[in-house]
């Protein structure tokens, strides 16, 4: 079912209502990005309380505006992947260590349990994991500063 196919509203309690065109409710959906990293605007899955998609959209930017706004507000909810924008201090070059990093989101401090906790996704795009569940992303490895580039270059 594509998105000109649905209707979706929240209701009193805020849970998302999908409506089909032929008049099929389902209560509580759930937007979920298909490639939330490497195209986090395209293959928006809406997801029942059961666990089954009853909607989807192609393209974030597609939808019309009240519905796409519906779908950002609860992707923004349920989402948090801080960009590290530099690299300020490490603890150690040896595992464990403690980073102390800006993001996108405000300074944090993340603690790597070790070197396999760094995924490339791409030649310049990383995802780092910390000692808590918590991911950071790298977006552009090449457009971080240089002293971020050479504290990261010795844990790759």
């Amino acid at each position: 079912m594509t998105a000109d196919s649905f209707d979706l509203r929240r209701d009193a309690f805020g849970r998302l209502i999908l409506t089909t065109s032929s008049g099929e409710r389902h209560v509580g959906v759930i937007p979920v990005r298909s490639f939330p990293i490497a195209a986090p605007d395209e293959g928006i899955s809406l997801v029942s309380a059961e666990g089954h998609e009853v909607g989807w959209a192609q393209q974030l930017s597609g939808l019309p505006e009240p519905v796409r706004v519906l779908v950002e507000e609860e992707l923004a909810s349920r989402e948090f992947m801080p960009a590290i924008e530099r690299i300020l201090e490490v603890s150690s070059f040896v595992c464990p260590s403690t980073w102390r990093v800006l993001t996108d989101r405000g300074p944090a401090e993340l603690r790597l349990k070790g070197e396999e906790d760094i995924r490339r996704l791409s030649r310049t795009r990383l995802l780092i994991a910390d000692a808590h569940g918590l991911n950071f992303l790298v977006r552009d490895m090449a457009g971080l500063d240089r002293h971020s580039r050479k504290l990261l270059d010795r844990f790759l």
